[in-house]
């Protein structure tokens, strides 16, 4: 499977991997493996962790915890003293371990390596400046939180590619169909 990456966080892009919440509930992370060429493609590790089904379980579970943070940061609402617990456990593992060879730098580590990395950048999405431009995309299916650092801070989803396209073209047949007075 390939995922899409358009956060500029690593994070917010992990989210999306159960897309459409509370409408179609897409899955994108149905088995183990898919956890393990999300953390390739996204750049975390080179090469797939291990997972099986129990990491693909906690990988799940970590992800909702981390949606609720980032949600609750949005809506300005007190965090799920668990969630905070299940992300500050994962943040607290060790990172992937970096090496420099002659063909450049490379990245290895498992899936706990991999888990800490996207806690520890839910941690620091709070810490940051960041927190104070996140935003839901505006497409009524998704549910993409983005950090908006457009001008003028009026984004309104959270990639042009897709749900800013639709609902360009749904404006667009709007008019259209509208006769001019």
């Amino acid at each position: 499977m390939t995922f899409e990456f358009i956060a500029d966080r690593p994070v917010l892009d992990f989210l999306p991997t159960l897309a459409e919440r509370g409408h179609a509930d897409v899955e994108q992370l149905t088995a183990p493996r898919d956890v393990a060429d999300w953390a390739v493609q996204a750049g975390i590790v080179e090469r797939p962790p291990a997972v099986d089904d129990a990491g693909l379980s906690h990988a799940k579970g970590l992800r909702e915890a981390m949606f609720r943070l980032v949600q609750a940061l949005i809506n300005d609402t007190e965090p799920i003293r668990a969630d905070r617990e299940l992300v500050n456990a994962a943040a607290a593992e060790p990172l992937p371990a970096l090496r420099l060879e002659a063909d450049g730098v490379h990245r290895d580590g498992d899936l706990a390596a991999v888990l800490a990395v996207l806690a520890r950048d839910c941690l620091e999405l709070h810490a940051s400046d960041d927190r104070l431009a996140l935003r839901w995309c505006a497409d009524e299916h998704c549910t993409r939180a983005f950090v908006d650092r457009s001008r003028g801070a009026r984004r309104r989803w959270c990639g042009m590619r897709g749900c800013g396209d639709r609902a360009k073209a749904a404006a667009y047949r709007q008019r259209r169909r509208t006769p001019a007075p």
